[in-house]
């Protein structure tokens, strides 16, 4: 009778942090309280949205360790949402991480990248007129990836990294749930598992070569995932049939989170889940990661187009709102399918706040995916600007046993 007590314990103690979704009352006290009735629609909705949100206070120590405190609400990895753009986050770092274990050939992020076409839907790549160089490298593909989310950019380094490594690095971190398998660009299944011969190269010198690679990785797709009640497909026909991205990327918002600590604050991670990136690597994303595209002259972009707040959903996600100077944002969005996601770390100089910030919404009224027909301006953005300003605000207001030194989050930006 014990051991079968003590069994019934042990199973009710462990098995609902895996099988139930993380919401603590906290957090969502905090947002209802404060809430304009479209965001008190949407929160009262969890089904019909789809939302996450993980809140995660940052506290630093006498010795300016940060240390983290997460809220969740309707936080669950089970719950499939389309993660878009942010699969780019963890693209651009195992690029860098590659980038880092090839410098014995004497190359690194600014070398230039020359992409062949060595499979069916594939193409080449030997100029970058984005680029200062004219030329492509590693390193512009990353801040174009950051600045603008760029999907070229992304997909040159997913050929770069191959599927096969892209995937199994990040398993080999503990992100065991994130699967990376498509280009942003029509291919099949087969197409995808092959990635592309690169060579990096400066004038008439090969550095090194990369030959054609071949993912045979298997992937789990046992649960079907299954969105919305029809879709249109390639050929514009509509198909009344949910869509299906069983077969899909998959990245969920605790994974894309966990990455950019680990980017952010390595040292408050278990070391093999940090990114083997150097200090210099690490300034380049924070620039990057921080950077409006009015800042960026190489590339340069028309921000008429590529707004200030562009990539920056939480607290602004408007044309006409320029961010304070006080205020920066190392971020990486995503947007597609009706899904708006954002993982994002603020900070506030003058008041010496920071805390990160992360949500998913889906907005589709209609139900049918691929008509361009999506809530993002009527809900979406309103969304993530809303709770990002509640949660900014009680952040900035908060007691703190130690203030913040952030220095290394200043960066000296170009101005145009």
């Amino acid at each position: 009778m014990l051991r079968t007590l003590i069994i019934i314990i042990f199973l009710g103690t462990f098995l609902p942090a895996f099988n139930q979704e993380k919401t603590d009352t906290f957090l969502q006290q905090l947002l209802t309280g404060k809430a304009s009735p479209l965001l008190q629609h949407v929160l009262s909705n969890p089904d019909s949205f789809q939302y996450q949100i993980i809140y995660t206070e940052i506290n630093r120590d006498e010795q300016n360790h940060p240390h983290f405190i997460h809220h969740y609400l309707h936080v669950d990895r089970n719950r499939y949402f389309n993660p878009a753009s942010t699969v780019k986050l963890p693209t651009a770092l195992i690029a860098l991480e590659k980038v880092n274990e090839l410098k014995k050939f004497g190359i690194d992020k600014n070398t230039t990248m020359l992409t062949d076409s060595s499979f069916s839907g594939q193409t080449a790549v030997v100029r970058d007129t984005s680029a200062a160089t004219g030329l492509p490298s590693v390193a512009n593909y990353v801040k174009k990836i950051f600045l603008v989310s760029d999907n070229d950019a992304y997909n040159r380094l997913y050929e770069f990294d191959g599927q096969q490594i892209l995937n199994k690095q990040l398993w080999k971190k503990g992100y065991t749930d994130t699967r990376i398998v498509r280009r942003f660009v029509t291919m099949t299944e087969e197409e995808n598992r092959h990635t592309n011969e690169i060579t990096f190269a400066e004038k008439e010198k090969v550095f090194y070569r990369q030959l054609h690679s071949y993912s045979q990785l298997s992937f789990d797709y046992s649960k079907q995932v299954l969105v919305g009640k029809g879709h249109y497909n390639r050929y514009d026909s509509l198909i009344n049939t949910p869509m299906d991205f069983t077969r899909h990327n998959n990245l969920p918002l605790e994974d894309l989170r966990q990455m950019l600590q680990s980017v952010l604050f390595p040292e408050s991670v278990p070391e093999y889940q940090r990114f083997n990136i150097s200090k210099e690597d690490q300034k380049f994303l924070l620039r990057y990661m921080s950077e409006y595209p009015s800042e960026s002259i190489h590339p340069t972009y028309d921000t008429t187009e590529y707004f200030s707040s562009y990539t920056k959903f939480f607290l602004y996600k408007s044309a006409k709102q320029k961010p304070p100077a006080n205020i920066r944002i190392f971020n990486k969005p995503g947007w597609s399918y009706g899904y708006l996601t954002d993982a994002a770390y603020i900070v506030d100089f003058e008041n010496k706040s920071e805390f990160m910030l992360s949500a998913v919404i889906y907005v589709n009224r209609d139900g049918i995916l691929n008509d361009d027909k999506y809530e993002y301006t009527e809900i979406g953005y309103p969304f993530f600007k809303e709770i990002g300003e509640i949660i900014y605000t009680y952040d900035k207001n908060r007691k703190r046993a130690y203030l913040p030194d952030l220095r290394n989050f200043k960066i000296r930006y170009n101005k145009r």
